[in-house]
C-alpha cells in the first residue's frame, strides 16, 4: 500500500506531525508540502492523508485548493484528515470539520486533531500579537497530542 501525506504548514508543526505519522504507517509513505509542490499525481497512491494548521480560524489556502482541485479523485481513495490546532478539544474538532469539504470528512477513515505549538521566535509581528491576545501567551508552548497521532495511524493501518 502506497500512502501520500500532503500538508501545508506555517511554522512547522504540521510538518513535524506528518513526519511522526509517516513513521507509524505501514508501507511506503511520501510526504509532500503543498507550499513547495501542488501538481501531484494521485493515481499512484491508494491512501491520501491531508493535514493543515489553523490560523485565525482557517486552514491554509493550499490545503483548501488541493481538496477542491482533487475532490473527485480523493473520494476514491482511502482518506485521512488532520489539523494542528492549539484550541481546546471541542473547538478544535469544530475547526477540523469546517476545514475540509463535507464529502471528505464523511468519507475519511480517520479524522484527528494533533495539537501543535506556538514558537514565538518564528512568528511574524502580527502572529505574535494575535497569539498574545487570543491564546494569552507570549512564550513558546507545545501541546502535541501524540496519542491522537497513534490512534490515527492505527485506524489508517487497518
Amino acid at each position: 500500500m502506497k500512502t501520500l501525506i500532503v500538508y501545508s504548514t506555517k511554522y512547522g508543526a504540521t510538518e513535524k506531525c506528518a513526519e511522526i505519522l509517516a513513521k507509524k504507517l505501514a508501507g511506503e509513505v511520501d510526504c509532500i508540502n503543498l507550499k513547495t509542490k501542488n501538481n501531484i499525481d494521485l493515481s499512484t497512491y491508494e491512501t491520501v492523508i491531508i493535514g493543515g494548521s489553523i490560523y485565525i480560524g482557517s486552514i491554509q489556502k493550499e490545503v483548501t485548493s488541493f481538496c477542491k482541485d482533487n475532490l473527485k479523485a480523493l473520494k476514491n481513495k482511502q482518506l485521512g484528515l488532520y489539523i494542528c490546532c492549539m484550541r481546546d478539544e471541542k473547538e478544535a474538532l469544530d475547526q477540523l470539520y469546517s476545514s475540509f469539504p463535507q464529502e471528505l470528512t464523511e468519507k475519511a477513515k480517520a479524522k484527528e486533531v494533533f495539537g501543535g505549538e506556538f514558537t514565538i521566535s518564528k512568528m511574524s509581528f502580527i502572529d505574535r500579537f494575535i497569539t498574545k491576545k487570543v491564546a494569552k501567551t507570549n512564550k513558546d508552548t507545545a501541546k502535541y497530542l501524540y496519542d491522537n497521532i497513534e490512534r490515527f495511524a492505527e485506524l489508517m493501518n487497518k
